[in-house]
């Protein structure tokens, strides 16, 4: 769903009621306002939501590519919503999950922080931002999640090691290892980056994208016309998945 940003209210889909916890992926690995990070506005919004049909523990999770304290970036964004958790990456205990396709991209296994299994609800919200013509959406969202101690590269920060493995390939791969329950862009704003993390142009975009992580990346991306490659290699395993379920 789109919503035009001044109509936009949080409705939880039903599934929420019934969890116990649920968890929710900012994007927020650098102390750095809207629209690079996720703003604290949509972020307040859709806690509202939530506690407005449930009680469950709600848990914020995220870690910065070089692995810096998350505590004083959550601080400095705002992130102090009452009665709720805000954890570390770093400090999390890593299990290794597989890949459920059988003919992975890039990697068969991810090590995956072991609070993500313990939840019920997945949400990814991510800003509306656009790199080199590649959207960067909900599901890239997703990659800082993964410890960098574990995907380093030889500078020892960030995932070098999993872009010298294509990282729209690994993306395609964590979509279908860990499942996101709902995708939220905030495009309030439109960020046209040059380089990463802050360096580019905002203008405003006035939406918000709702849904599924890979039908509302989809729709970004199509909104602006872009081909972003992390979409196309889900695409193929789709594809792949449904014939091997057909023959």
């Amino acid at each position: 769903m789109i919503f035009e940003t001044p109509n936009f209210v949080f409705e939880p889909p039903a599934q929420v009621r019934w969890a116990r916890r649920i968890l929710i992926k900012p994007y927020a690995a650098y102390p750095l306002p809207y629209p690079i990070t996720t703003s604290r506005e949509t972020l307040a919004a859709v806690i509202s939501g939530i506690r407005k049909v449930s009680e469950a523990d709600i848990i914020l999770l995220e870690g910065n590519p070089h692995r810096e304290s998350m505590k004083s970036i959550y601080k400095t964004l705002g992130y102090d919503f009452p009665r709720v958790l805000t954890l570390d990456v770093r400090d999390c205990i890593f299990v290794e999950v597989e890949n459920p396709l059988t003919r992975p991209f890039a990697l068969s296994t991810f090590w995956l922080p072991n609070v993500l299994l313990y939840c019920d609800y997945l949400i990814t919200i991510a800003p509306f931002k656009v790199f080199a013509k590649q959207g960067s959406f909900s599901i890239k969202n997703l990659l800082s999640l993964l410890p960098v101690s574990k995907y380093q590269g030889e500078d020892g920060a960030g995932w070098g090691a999993l872009y010298s493995l294509g990282i729209d390939k690994v993306i395609a791969d964590l979509y279908f290892t860990l499942p996101f329950d709902l995708g939220i862009i905030d495009a309030r704003k439109k960020f046209i980056g040059t380089m990463e993390p802050a360096e580019g142009k905002a203008e405003d975009y006035g939406k918000i994208f709702i849904g599924e992580p890979y039908q509302v990346d989809y729709e970004a991306s199509r909104s602006i016309r872009l081909v972003t490659e992390y979409l196309q290699w889900i695409e193929i395993a789709k594809t792949q998945l449904a014939s091997e379920e057909g023959g």
